[in-house]
């Protein structure tokens, strides 16, 4: 049988064929499509309010909506995509965000907008959680390589999507925004029937025959990949807290305009783009493993400094200063832990996918109450709940370690 060591890379196999070039970006701007529905439209919320004659609480509420339809779009296209391949799922979540937008586009009432806004998140899901299983088809063994490749391309969409947001409404009304929205899904379905053409499409004996819950059941009772899964969600809590906590952090503890803001805010993402960078460059040499537990050490340490300057109350430089390195060792964390859990499946890939996803989602979405229930004004308890993160993945890494020994040593 064959395994993940031995699977087809970019430069060998039957994928070596397609044009990584363009396959690559394109994965990448098919997954962007998530975190571009969810910010190029929040310069806009203001006028939203406005046109439906609601209060801006009520528009805002499309974001809690949005990220619920993608999490339960996840949970239910996982295994379908795994049982009946992965490009009819692309095929069927561009064709439906792009339908949903145009829609979207044409609504006069808050309770349409909501509507639609699950419905596009909810079936856009379908085309985006089959991206990590063509980037493990791609590149074997070497799939954290190609996880950093799109995580980078990804992280381009948040960064620049509130600035085009606000360009588009210099030209016209909101609706201009889901109008972009629906035609950038076409684009991408255009690329998708001319390009993506991977050999697991074709190839029957590489779908899974599980039922529904028979794939979930295989994710959840593989040996050691709790912990692994464990590891990325405790990442992204991390990530999450930063997001939710920063504006608070840097405009109301230190003090800082927004213009200030948004470029410490800037300058953290493209920490987290450098790393990922790096981590394209060195992880096929050393392996997502040792990767992975150099990035938690480095970030325990990092998160360490960046908790004791802010309990010591010092100037928001060192806040700045420590949250660099932190920010880049999770961004190497993040995309070596999902590759180690994905290298776990050959048929499951989009059931993995889904869970790590979903969880990623629901961990994220308890920051913000626990940064509330911890409020003391400070940004004592935001360093304190991202070093805490860091630390519980270092645990989880070191059980996932004396497990992985415990198999490897001869039976008594």
């Amino acid at each position: 049988m064959k395994t993940a060591s031995n699977q087809a890379s970019p430069t060998t196999g039957p994928a070596a064929n397609l044009n990584l070039v363009i396959l690559i970006p394109m994965l990448s701007a098919i997954i962007a499509i998530t975190p571009l529905a969810i910010d190029l439209y929040l310069p806009a919320m203001a006028t939203l309010a406005g046109s439906f004659h609601t209060d801006i609480t009520m528009v805002q509420q499309s974001l809690s909506i949005y990220l619920a339809g993608y999490a339960l779009g996840m949970l239910c296209f996982g295994p379908l995509a795994d049982r009946i391949g992965r490009r009819p799922l692309v095929i069927a979540g561009l064709t439906g965000f792009a339908l949903m937008s145009f829609l979207l586009a044409f609504v006069t009432s808050i309770e349409s907008f909501l509507a639609l806004r699950f419905g596009q998140a909810f079936i856009g899901a379908a085309a985006t959680v089959v991206v990590p299983g063509y980037i493990k088809e791609v590149y074997g063994k070497n799939t954290a390589k190609g996880m950093s490749y799109v995580s980078l391309i990804m992280m381009l969409a948040p960064l620049v999507a509130p600035s085009i947001g606000s360009l588009i409404l210099e030209f016209g009304e909101w609706h201009l925004i889901f109008f972009i929205l629906g035609f950038y899904a076409i684009i991408l379905l255009v690329l998708v029937f001319w390009k993506l053409k991977m050999p697991s499409d074709k190839d029957l004996s590489k779908r899974s025959q599980k039922s529904f819950f028979g794939a979930y059941a295989v994710v959840f009772t593989k040996p050691g990949v709790k912990l692994h899964i464990a590891s990325g969600v405790l990442t992204s809590f991390a990530f999450f807290c930063y997001l939710t906590a920063s504006p608070f952090v840097y405009m109301e503890v230190f003090g800082l305009d927004k213009s200030l803001f948004a470029i410490l805010f800037s300058t953290n993402v493209s920490a987290l783009m450098l790393a990922n960078i790096v981590n394209s460059r060195i992880v096929v040499r050393y392996g997502s493993r040792r990767m992975l537990k150099v990035a938690t050490l480095l970030a325990i340490i990092a998160g360490s400094a960046l908790f004791a300057v802010n309990w010591m109350g010092m100037s928001y430089h060192f806040t700045v200063i420590t949250l660099l390195p932190f920010m880049a060792c999770l961004g190497v964390m993040s995309v070596n832990a999902d590759a180690i859990v994905l290298m776990q499946f050959q048929k499951e890939t989009g059931t993995a996918t889904a869970v790590v996803g979903t969880l990623r989602f629901g961990f994220g979405a308890v920051a913000g109450p626990l940064l509330a229930l911890f409020y003391t004004g400070t940004a004592v308890p935001f360093s304190a709940l991202m070093l805490s993160a860091v630390i519980l993945v270092a645990f989880c890494q070191f059980f996932a370690h004396r497990r992985c020994q415990s198999d490897l040593s001869p039976a008594s």
